[in-house]
């Protein structure tokens, strides 16, 4: 059977151009095939490289010219000779209809060509290319030879696609492949920002661009901030921008290019408005894959259409080699700011070892004693602030250990070697605290026959405690404010400014804001001492750690009275724990230096406690007697008001509250006893406390030293 010759030679041609994935090193072969059904001097194809240029690709024949890949433009054909994707164009006298006066129609009538063929290789409908025969005999090709050149066109159209495909994998490869090369340069870089030039000098070569950009979305994601920038400093590129409409509509694409922002309307604030203000025209933005957040890698090129979508892989390669430094960047960040807060906390628990260490060995107000929660932030918070010259303002009941904390303060300061100068505010009146904190000059007034340094001289080079600070008269507060704003003062009767060399830790029992409400205290004094405000927690809040300091205060008693108590029984233990503890630390150590000297040596139990502390007590170590009556002999109850106060006799004071016992009383306990229980009726307000025992309060601050209830600290504490 005879094969059709066109049929034989479409054959030909596949099996021709399935032997290579490049055309032209088989085309020579296609030609052989297709002379067997077109009779050609030339045969040739040519590749459009853009709308308007087209390239040769491959030419067999008689007349192959030298320049073989030559570029030319599609302008330089007649209209008749102009490759078009409408179809076969066949010239059967080229004398008669081409033009000389175009360029490329002048070249192929120079070259004695008579007669031409050409078909439109087609890619999606859309021209590719051209295959084109020529011949020196004029009427060379017929209707059969338009029907052959179909096919033929139609293969050799696939196989130039099949190379184009090839080749743009093979470019994208070896693209990435370049961009690869990062990986060794960033692999051990904790800081991209210290290498993003290299960066950009590394994909550059296969990712042309002018401008490198590294941004991200701030954590409340209302700004976008640049983090590097390839080249010189960009005027005009500032470093924050608010997070526009355009920009939030780009957040969740996969990517965005923009081929030139000039083609682009102008949707005000957002990329194609920064773009233009940097005289930049192509943009391809691609989203970083960041752990906790955005961040976004821009390529900016001044060039018109620099970036295609056959860029995005290349440009994603990039991003991810960028991210993965980045997210390396963040766990180093995060471990050294770990391993920061580790070494802070671990000289922060030296400094307070260190100065528990050294306050242990001293004695009274230097001990430090407590292990409980509260106490040990108490502590924390101490020793952070005291390698500052910050002031400090302590705050908590009367009794709970707010100078044992200043002197704490003062030793873990720069200021240790120097004095530790305190001053109880309430202990004097108006003239003799001015002249006690400020100093005189001679002559100040009655009785000053020589000048005298104040306690703010006193304390230059070292801490200023001022306890009770809240009871300061206005006239007072008003001259101490300025010794914290403008650090300095003068003496009384003197005119010479002194420096303030001093850091001032201040110390109240009082409700400091309930005093700004009242007018009593100064607002800008009040803000000016608590920069840093510590609470002291009462005893009551402790009570893990009231036997550690029973222990502690029992040796140091012992030693000072010479006889030791032998220990303490489990009921007085139990007191101790249950005791509500009004005067906090100060009472509990009063309460153990009676019972070491009532005990004789023995051992401490209940009935060496003071009254009030021995008294029985519920589950919860609130006090038996109250409620709706006072328990006295035998279990019988005195009816009390709704507060749990007795009713006031004729001349408006309680009676006594007990029985008197078999064998006696001692006036001294019961007045103590009675102080203690006003104060808790009173909830430590000392004013009402005095009320209720019918005496004024001065009268009452004279009792709470005498007994250890406070001192001659008064004010308020509710």
């Amino acid at each position: 059977m005879v094969q059709d010759p066109l049929a034989a030679a479409l054959s030909r041609i596949a099996r021709a151009v399935s032997e290579s994935l490049e055309l032209k090193d088989v085309f020579a072969h296609v030609a052989e095939a297709a002379a067997g059904v077109i009779p050609f001097d030339t045969m040739g194809v040519s590749r459009l490289e853009t709308p308007e240029t087209m390239r040769r690709y491959a030419v067999a024949g008689k007349f192959a010219p030298e320049d073989a890949s030559r570029i030319f433009n599609l302008t330089d054909f007649s209209p008749p000779m102009r490759p078009q994707s409408r179809g076969i164009s066949r010239i059967d006298d080229a004398a008669r209809e081409l033009d000389p006066g175009f360029p490329m129609d002048g070249e192929i009538l120079k070259r004695g060509v008579r007669s031409i063929l050409h078909a439109p290789l087609l890619r999606a409908g859309q021209m590719a290319g051209t295959v084109w025969f020529t011949s020196a005999t004029p009427g060379s090709f017929g209707a059969e030879h338009e029907t052959a050149i179909r096919p033929i066109a139609d293969l050799l159209g696939v196989a130039l696609e099949h190379e184009r495909l090839w080749g743009l994998e093979t470019a994208r490869r070896g693209r990435l492949d370049a961009i690869d090369s990062l990986l060794p340069m960033m692999a051990g870089i904790l800081d991209v920002r210290g290498i993003f030039n290299r960066v950009s000098e590394v994909v550059k070569p296969v990712l042309p661009h002018d401008r490198l950009v590294l941004t991200s979305l701030s954590a409340d994601r209302r700004e976008i901030t640049v983090d590097a920038v390839s080249g010189e400093a960009l005027d005009g590129l500032p470093t924050r921008m608010p997070v526009g409409d355009s920009a939030t509509c780009h957040q969740g694409a996969d990517y965005l290019l923009i081929p030139d922002v000039e083609d682009q309307a102008d949707g005000g604030p957002g990329p194609h408005a920064k773009c233009r203000q940097l005289g930049m025209r192509s943009l391809l933005k691609i989203p970083l894959r960041l752990d906790g957040g955005l961040g976004w890698l821009l390529f900016l090129s001044r060039t018109p259409r620099q970036y295609s979508e056959e860029d995005v892989v290349v440009a994603r390669r990039v991003a991810d080699h960028v991210s993965l430094a980045l997210s390396h960047q963040r766990l180093a960040e995060e471990e050294r700011r770990a391993a920061e807060a580790r070494e802070r906390a671990t000289r922060l628990e030296e400094r307070v070892e260190a100065l528990r260490s050294e306050l242990e060995a001293t004695r009274g107000y230097g001990r430090v004693i407590g292990e409980s929660r509260k106490w040990k932030d108490v502590l924390n918070q101490a020793a952070k602030v005291a390698p500052t010259e910050t002031t400090v303002l302590l705050t908590g009941e009367s009794g709970t250990g707010k100078e044992v904390v200043a002197r704490f303060i003062h030793r873990g300061s720069p200021r240790s070697r120097g004095p530790f100068v305190g001053l109880n505010c309430a202990a004097l009146p108006e003239t003799l605290l001015e002249s006690e904190l400020f100093g005189h000059e001679r002559g100040a007034f009655t009785g000053a026959v020589t000048a005298r340094p104040g306690r703010i001289e006193q304390a230059a080079g070292g801490v200023l405690f001022l306890d009770e600070v809240g009871e300061m008269t206005p006239a007072v507060q008003a001259k101490l404010l300025r010794v914290l704003q403008e650090r300095e003062f003068q003496r009384l009767g003197g005119t010479r400014p002194i420096k303030a060399e001093v850091r001032v830790v201040a110390a109240t029992n009082r409700d400091l804001e309930a005093a700004l409400a009242r007018g009593e205290f100064r607002e800008d004094l009040y803000y000016r001492l608590r920069v840093f405000e510590v609470r002291l927690p009462p005893l009551r809040e402790r009570q893990d750690d009231i036997l550690p300091m029973v222990g502690a205060f029992l040796e140091e008693i012992g030693s000072a009275v010479g006889r030791p108590a032998a220990g303490l029984a489990r009921d007085a233990s139990e007191a101790l724990l249950s005791y509500p503890w009004p005067g906090n630390v100060r009472e509990l150590r009063n309460a153990l230096e009676r019972a070491t000297i009532l005990c004789d040596g023995g051992l401490i139990t209940v009935e060496h406690l003071p009254m009030g502390v021995g008294r029985p007590t519920d589950g919860a170590g609130r006090s038996l007697v109250g409620g709706a009556g006072r328990q006295l002999a035998g279990g019988a109850t005195r009816p009390t008001d709704g507060a749990g106060r007795q009713p006031l006799d004729g001349a408006g004071h309680q009676p006594f509250a007990g029985a008197t016992p078999p064998g006696g009383v001692k006036l001294e306990v019961v007045e103590r006893d009675l102080i203690v229980k006003a104060l808790q009726e009173a909830q430590n307000n000392r004013s009402l406390a005095a009320r209720l025992l019918g005496i004024t309060r001065s009268q009452l601050y004279s009792r709470l030293q005498k007994h250890g209830l406070g001192g001659a600290e008064p004010g308020p504490r509710g």
